[in-house]
């Protein structure tokens, strides 16, 4: 980590399990000393003897080839729907819109002009090479096809389990720069020495080019997935707070990056350098220790910032808003009483759920109680709000009808400790649902109320987050109005864009009001039809929340599945009120950003809170020469309020290779943050530009990534072989996959609002749920081992995996399946569900009864393993072989062609063969 003498380090134990000893490579001298110290042992790291310096082991498998026989494939004719031909003009300006290519001799030799990419150089399909399949929707044209052989296609299934083999089980150490950490499905233990966790922070490679022209050459993204408030397993060490007192965090005075492990300290100690910038600063006197031998602080493994990639600050004054401390945060319960959610059970179903679940507000380790305070609202086309102090005998309610002016008619009272208040709140809930059972109020409002949930955390001056009860389209007179705009003769054409484009004014003002406040909206919705979730999720993906969705609620077959979510989401880890800025060395800087996200410069991300889920994806680009030497660095400072109402800087620190050979940079590639990468690219791209373009991009992308590898990486081979690297030989089927979700399909029968919700979702995800939702777990029940721990072995995503006489899970993180085969054996059925066969199992069952015998414990105890290990809950849809919701369990097997236009597994393979064949003609 960083260029200086070689010299034995010292080094704490592992977590837990042992790890081989092998080559380790300290973190820069650098440090701090104080005898104020942080809580914890007087030395983080053991007395252990590590061996000298080395460079790390490398070891790379060979590239994966394909056989002569993809060659001989005709191309597969596949629709995919779309446009003729390309987006005519540049793209319109601002986010998600293609940069145009710059004219100039900057392409790479032996390749044409390529045709567009994303956060890039280029704009549009080329003429004469496609990206998208020719033909029409969910046809194959042309002569039948030779079938591929899948023994001989790279599978996922296959890596991961090889992956969960190879690494296990076991720790893995970040002192080593640039190493590339286990797959995310991979179960693994983190030992932070000096780089931040692969859980807070992945890479797309963990080799940057030395060039920003090798960097276009190759066309690789150069991003980083950073999850700032990432879950820890429980032998993994919680983070240090580093406390400095009144002096803060030491920075450096010119780029103001944080003190860290690659801070080089000089001049007796006296003075260090800045790794990111190279000023050289003074040590302040408290903060002053000696250097060793080998040029290091002695007390170097005693202080946090100088030995570990993630840490926190205890923040200063400077740094809270108006040089005051901030006010704990408060949740607000704003639920709708309309007549559908008052029929439906909806509103009991929460009131009663409150009572138990505000017991359980997330608090500070150690602490009693919760500081949080809490607040509760119902509406319809008004507002009322509720006195709950704890001094008074019965709740009191207060009415705003005023929409257009929106203002909290009351301070004290309102929000309160939910513990000193919990009589008076108890009976609230017990009374709200008896209050509105004779309500015939169909309409309701949605912006004003955000508003004045805006307006009371402003009044208490605090940040907080609202819980959102909403059922149907906002239509009562007031600011946010919507009408209905799903139109769905747009699907296919120029203007489909506009179906996922929120409505400006009202709420892009709301998004602003909220972000400045740290006001975060999380929105559970319940519709019977279409609300324009486009322009209603925009705030809670602008605030750092999340939208969930119950379509046609029934308390019965949903009301389970919505209160695991609600009880996950009141009790995630978060942070408030929060402003992140990415730092790197010389060379390169961070140029865009995706996510649940505001900003209102080019470097200060804004998000009103972020939790424990949320990711966000920064794109980096060349502005200079990397050196091989000196690597790369990344310091991502997080500042933000804690649940108690302290401010910290929450900081993680990355160190990467730098090469001038694009093999390195090959071998370094992280598959799955590159297609979270493409996701997120792709989905703010259809805000801008025809859905047939984007396709076009990413299929071109892929092939151009592809064929450089080959033209410059691979050793010479037949053409007629496919030759993919082999940290990307399964990113053709997650590109495949990716093309398939529902926002880049054009077809009429998905679901407009579905497809927003989606791809509001994804924006916001970390690596692992991209990956798990671009490549369901599809798992074998019907040979289940009762006795053992482990998962059965997921098989491949594909209708050939499925048997007549089995049983399968099947997983994505955002829905869950029950595959029930026509000739399952009855044995099976009886013990899972007590019936005799399968013909006496009932219609829409969402959920399996709870009986004695170890099979069905077994078959339970894993799916509630996976709801409790996902970010959002999941219904079970319970589906038999042959009938009719089979069609919607069928979409998931992404291996297999699509319904509505997507190509199989196969076909998309020889299709991108082909490109690269052609690009490299």
């Amino acid at each position: 980590m960083g260029s200086y003498a070689p010299g034995p380090m010292q080094s704490p134990p592992p977590p837990t399990g042992s790890v081989a000893q092998q080559p380790f490579q300290a973190p820069p001298p650098s440090a701090m000393g104080h005898p104020q110290m942080h809580p914890g042992p007087q030395s983080l790291h053991s007395p252990q003897q590590m061996p000298p310096q080395m460079a790390p082991p490398q070891s790379f498998h060979s590239s994966q080839q394909l056989p002569p026989q993809m060659a001989q494939q005709q191309s597969p004719q596949m629709g995919m729907g779309g446009m003729a031909g390309p987006f005519p003009g540049p793209p319109p300006p601002g986010p998600g819109g293609f940069q145009q290519p710059g004219p100039g001799p900057n392409g790479p030799q032996g390749y044409p002009q390529q045709a567009g990419q994303f956060g890039g150089y280029m704009a549009g399909p080329q003429q004469g090479m496609p990206g998208a399949f020719p033909g029409t929707p969910g046809s194959l044209a042309g002569p039948p096809q030779k079938k591929l052989d899948p023994a001989v296609m790279p599978s996922i299934t296959k890596i991961i389990q090889e992956d969960q083999a190879n690494h296990g089980g076991e720790v893995f150490s970040t002192s080593i720069r640039g190493t590339v950490p286990p797959l995310v499905t991979t179960n693994f233990t983190a030992w932070d020495q000096g780089n931040a966790s692969p859980r807070f922070m992945r890479c797309t490679t963990y080799s940057l080019p030395c060039t920003a022209d090798l960097a276009k050459q190759c066309q690789v993204p150069l991003a980083c997935i950073i999850k700032p408030f990432a879950t820890l397993q429980k032998n993994e060490a919680p983070l240090y707070v580093v406390d400095h007192g009144e002096t803060g965090p030491i920075r450096c005075n010119r780029c103001k990056a944080y003190m860290c492990p690659y801070m080089k300290f000089i001049d007796g100690g006296r003075r260090y350098q800045c790794s990111f910038c190279n000023c050289v600063n003074e040590v302040p006197a408290f903060f002053f220790q000696h250097l060793d031998h080998n040029g290091r602080r002695v007390d170097f493994n005693e202080r946090p910032e100088l030995c570990l990639g993630s840490y926190e600050f205890a923040a200063t004054i400077d740094y809270c808003k108006n040089n005051k401390p901030p006010n704990p945060p408060a949740f607000i319960f704003m639920i709708d009483v309309s007549y559908n959610n008052i029929k439906s059970g909806l509103v009991k179903l929460i009131c009663e759920e409150l009572k138990t679940l505000l017991e359980k507000l997330p608090r500070e380790a150690g602490e009693e109680s919760s500081a949080i305070k809490v607040g509760f609202v119902t509406y319809n086309k008004v507002l009322h709000f509720y006195n709950v102090k704890s001094a008074l005998a019965q709740p009191q309610m207060m009415v705003v009808s005023d929409t257009a002016e929106v203002f909290v008619p009351l301070l004290d009272g309102f929000l309160v400790n939910f513990q000193e208040s919990r009589a008076v709140i108890c009976n609230l809930l017990d009374q709200i649902p008896d209050m509105f059972a004779d309500t015939n109020e169909s309409e309701t409002v949605f912006a004003p109320v955000i508003q004045a949930g805006v307006e009371a955390f402003k009044a208490a001056e605090c940040s907080g987050k609202i819980f959102l009860f909403h059922s149907s389209m906002p239509t009562a007179e007031a600011p946010g109005k919507l009408k209905n705009r799903d139109d769905k003769k747009l699907v296919n054409t120029e203007k489909e864009k506009n179906l996922f484009q929120p409505l400006k004014g009202v709420y892009e003002q709301l998004s602003k009001d909220c972000v400045a406040q740290g006001c975060c909206v999380d929105l559970f919705l319940f519709p019977n039809q279409y609300l324009d979730l486009a322009t209603m999720g925009d705030v809670p993906s602008h605030t750092g929340g999340s939208v969930y969705k119950y379509n046609n609620f029934q308390v019965e077959t949903n009301g389970e599945h919505f209160l695991r979510d609600l009880r996950k989401d009141v009790q995630k880890s978060i942070g408030f009120d929060a402003i992140m800025r990415v730092r790197t060395s010389t060379g390169f800087r961070a140029t865009d950003f995706f996510g649940a996200i505001h900003m209102n410069n080019t470097t200060d991300v804004e998000m009103a809170a972020v939790d424990c889920d949320k990711a966000l994806t920064v794109e980096f680009k060349h502005d200079d020469t990397l050196s091989e030497e000196a690597g790369a660095l990344l310091q991502c400072a997080f500042l933000y309020t804690t649940i108690s109402g302290q401010r910290r800087l929450r900081i993680h620190n990355l160190s990467l290779n730098c090469s001038s050979q694009l093999l390195d940079l090959y071998k370094a590639c992280e598959t799955d943050s590159l297609i979270n990468f493409f996701a997120k690219s792709a989905y703010r791209a259809i805000l801008n530009q025809p859905l047939k373009n984007v396709r076009d991009i990413l299929v071109n992308q892929t092939a151009h990534m592809l064929a450089c590898y080959r033209k410059i990486c691979a050793e010479p081979s037949a053409a007629s072989q496919l030759i993919l690297p082999s940290t990307m030989k399964v990113f053709p089927v997650y590109m495949n996959s990716l093309m398939k979700t529902a926002p880049l399909v054009s077809s009429t029968e998905l679901s407009t609002d579905d497809r927003a919700h989606l791809r509001q979702s994804v924006m916001a995800m970390g690596v692992e749920d991209t990956q798990l939702l671009l490549y369901p777990r599809l798992i074998p029940l019907h040979d289940l081992d009762v006795g053992g721990d482990a998962l059965p072995a997921s098989v491949p995503c594909t209708e050939e995996s499925l048997s007549d006489s089995g049983m399968f899970l099947l997983e994505n993180g955002l829905s869950m399946f029950l595959w029930l085969g026509q000739a399952i054996p009855p044995d099976l059925i009886q013990s899972i569900f007590n019936l005799p066969s399968l013909a006496h199992l009932q219609d829409n069952l969402f959920s399996l009864p709870e009986l004695d015998n170890p099979l069905s414990q077994k078959v339970r105890s894993i799916i509630s393993g996976l709801l409790e290990k996902r970010p959002n809950s999941m219904k079970l849809v319970i589906v038999r072989q042959k009938d009719k919701p089979e069609v919607i369990f069928r979409q998931f097997l992404v291996e297999d062609k699509s319904l509505f236009g997507g190509a199989s597994y196969c076909d998309f393979l020889c299709h991108v063969h082909r490109e690269i064949r052609q690009l490299l003609t």
